[in-house]
């Protein structure tokens, strides 16, 4: 490889990665993102059930639900910011006067029978800094009836997503639910507290979790796969692009994962969205596998990789198995990313791979179209774009 390419390779990734986090923390200081509740539920021997809910509360008392990614984009971004600027006695008396709202915006069921549920105590921090979110933390507790056997979480879209997790009388492998989605269910929980989670259990879970995260949620990461296909869908190029790409975010994911490394999620997704419009960029300009594209692409992962922990973090890792649920996380997100490669291939790269119209007639329109998305997420996650 020759050096003045390796230089031009490195000096292009670098400003453009300067370049986006200066926007993205510019607009990262005026952002009101939403990000997912969190959802601890403890389960005692005698079915006492202690829930701890940490979420956004002024977006909720707002009517601000999973429909906004941002508060400043919904039409009651005026009450927000008022609620959000009130010292935590006031609003922690605005969220007691709101408790039928609030226990409405939850359903947890005890096999398939609705359990009531009390609000026990509301943590809300200090005002600080009001351009930045706070999350205040809700404890509800309830009990399950004797000889129950699963529990169901859900929750309305004002509520939104949560990362639930679910531990039985303190055993070292909680249950870990994944991200459930606004007004969806849980999948049953056992109550079982004897029950031990074993190993397989475990590993199971976080493998799907992974691949979940990229077929069918990971669109941003799909279309980066894909935009590293379409230029050469022979195989020697492909293997040695996704390896490059593979050892750059499982870097990464695993320092996130640790706690060593935390990037906001305002700033690696926009630069992840900005990943995939340089890849389909470079599509277009060049018609041939340059040597510095591995280069750019292990960049590239390592931000991908920072999303894929934030994911991870969400919805929590078992003290006792951390290790192996990071391994078959990152099982799943390879499985879900050779799934696209081979996708791809048989159904583009397998019938025109070779065909001489091959660049004009799928490779240009694909990355054009490819690049307008991206285009548009960047604008959008920084701000810049008010939709």
């Amino acid at each position: 490889m020759h050096g003045a390419a390796v230089r031009r390779a490195v000096k292009v990734v670098l400003l453009v990665l300067m370049a986006l986090y200066s926007v993205a923390h510019v607009q990262t200081s005026v952002a009101h993102e939403i990000q997912p509740a969190v959802v601890e539920i403890e389960v005692a021997s005698n079915g006492a059930l202690k829930i701890k809910a940490r979420l956004n509360l002024e977006a909720f008392l707002a009517d601000i639900g999973a429909d906004h990614a941002d508060t400043d984009d919904a039409p009651t971004a005026a009450l927000y910011d008022a609620l959000r600027q009130m010292e935590p006695e006031a609003l922690a008396r605005r969220a007691t006067a709101a408790t039928g709202v609030l226990t409405g915006a939850i359903t947890l069921r005890i096999d398939d029978m609705a359990v009531p549920l009390e609000i026990a105590n509301v943590d809300i921090p200090a005002v600080g800094d009001p351009s930045t979110a706070r999350q205040s933390s809700i404890s509800l507790k309830s009990v399950a009836p004797a000889g129950a056997e699963a529990l169901v979480w859900e929750a309305s879209g004002r509520f939104g997503v949560t990362a639930l997790r679910v531990r039985r009388g303190g055993e070292d492998r909680p249950y870990y639910g994944a991200l459930i989605d606004a007004n969806a269910s849980s999948n049953p929980v056992s109550l079982d507290i004897a029950a031990e989670q074993t190993l397989t259990d475990i590993v199971v879970r976080y493998v799907v979790s992974g691949f979940d995260h990229i077929v069918p949620k990971g669109l941003d990461h799909i279309l980066f796969v894909i935009g590293i296909f379409l230029l050469s869908p022979r195989l020697r190029p492909l293997l040695i692009q996704i390896s490059s790409f593979t050892i750059a975010h499982s870097i990464t994911l695993a320092l996130g994962a640790l706690g060593i490394l935390s990037v906001p999620g305002a700033i690696v997704e926009p630069l992840i969205a900005a990943s995939i419009v340089f890849i389909a960029l470079e599509n277009l300009m060049t018609n041939r596998l340059h040597t510095w594209r591995p280069i750019i692409i292990f960049a590239f992962g390592l931000l991908h990789g920072l999303g894929f922990a934030s994911v991870l973090g969400e919805f929590g890792m078992p003290t006792g198995d951390f290790i192996a649920a990071l391994l078959a996380f990152n099982v799943g997100v390879e499985l879900g990313q050779l799934t696209v490669i081979a996708v791809c291939y048989l159904t583009v790269g397998f019938f025109f791979g070779s065909k001489p119209w091959y660049r004009r007639f799928i490779v240009a329109p694909a990355s054009i179209a490819i690049a307008a998305i991206a285009i548009f997420w960047v604008l959008d996650r920084t701000g810049v774009l008010v939709v």
